[in-house]
């Protein structure tokens, strides 16, 4: 069994808001790799493969150096976590494209609503109206995003939408998996078994990356690998309760990027749309936290 790590509020904050700003970078390069900036749009399901395999090499290579004692994994959640983590991702990156970022890293933090709802019949959780009407608050601020009429409708925020449903999804197997083994070992496991899926996906729609983005592809990979152990260890360092508005620092850092790198300013419908998504997911972070049974945030994207 994995020996939890000693609390520390501090350091937990700090590591989840460092985590942040790599998330949100992993979004601005997976953007401008799905436009003609570096040379021909590369298909999403090519972007996650090089997010998995630049990610895979560098956790690798801190394995041989570091040598972490290792244990039997849970194979079967590993693979329904990994599977889960690898589909929202490539659609959170096939979005992009499209919407501005802060807009599909909005839409992004529905993951812990559906997670308590998928909780009701994969873990026989109840949930009460409190729970509900955070649930109901985060979809309609989704609903805004949306922009829901025939002049301003965007149908890529329905591909982020459908990522934040399988990522929540993967929320519940993360969940399953907590405690159970070494954090290292989950990210070397998860990135090996996200490789081997994203190898398969990628091989109908390869095509030769330019070396521009050779570079931007590793960059991704290794940007989420250090995401990813932040976020991990900051995870075991505080209730998940407390770390969670850390989580939504991604927004912001998203926010940020796009007006520096794409000149996008967010709108009144994202601030408006966002904020009410976020008060919905904290709403419900604060009541999983009075009724001891905590949801993790956000979770670091796969």
């Amino acid at each position: 069994m994995y020996q939890a790590k000693s609390q520390n509020n501090a350091l937990a904050a700090l590591l989840i808001s460092l985590a942040t700003a790599f998330i949100a970078a992993t979004t601005l390069m997976a953007k401008a790799l799905g436009g003609d900036s570096y040379g021909p749009p590369l298909n999403p399901m090519q972007i996650s493969h090089g997010r998995f395999l630049f990610a895979l090499i560098g956790l690798g290579t801190a394995a041989m150096l570091l040598r972490p004692k290792l244990m039997r994994p849970h194979w079967g959640l590993h693979l329904a976590r990994t599977t889960c983590g690898w589909g929202g991702i490539t659609l959170m990156f096939a979005s992009v494209a499209y919407i501005p970022l802060a807009d599909a890293t909005a839409i992004s933090f529905l993951n812990p609503v559906f997670a308590m709802m998928l909780a009701i019949p994969l873990l026989g959780e109840k949930v009460g109206r409190v729970r509900w009407s955070a649930a109901v608050l985060a979809l309609a601020g989704a609903l805004i995003l949306l922009r829901p009429t025939p002049e301003s409708f965007q149908p890529a925020a329905l591909l982020a939408f459908g990522a934040a449903m399988i990522m929540g999804l993967e929320l519940i197997f993360i969940k399953k998996l907590s405690g159970r083994e070494n954090p290292f070992q989950i990210l070397l496991v998860n990135n090996f078994i996200g490789l081997t899926l994203a190898s398969i996906a990628v091989i109908a729609v390869w095509q030769p990356p330019t070396p521009a983005q050779w570079g931007l592809l590793a960059a991704i990979g290794l940007c989420m690998a250090v995401a990813q152990t932040f976020f991990i260890n900051g995870m075991a360092r505080a209730d998940a309760s407390f770390v969670a508005p850390f989580s939504y620092g991604t927004l912001i850092f998203a926010a940020l990027y796009d007006v520096l790198f794409y000149k996008v300013i967010p709108d009144e419908i994202t601030m408006i749309g966002a904020c009410i998504i976020i008060a919905g997911a904290v709403l419900l972070a604060l009541r999983e936290a009075r009724i001891n049974k905590p949801i993790p945030p956000p979770a670091a994207s796969d």
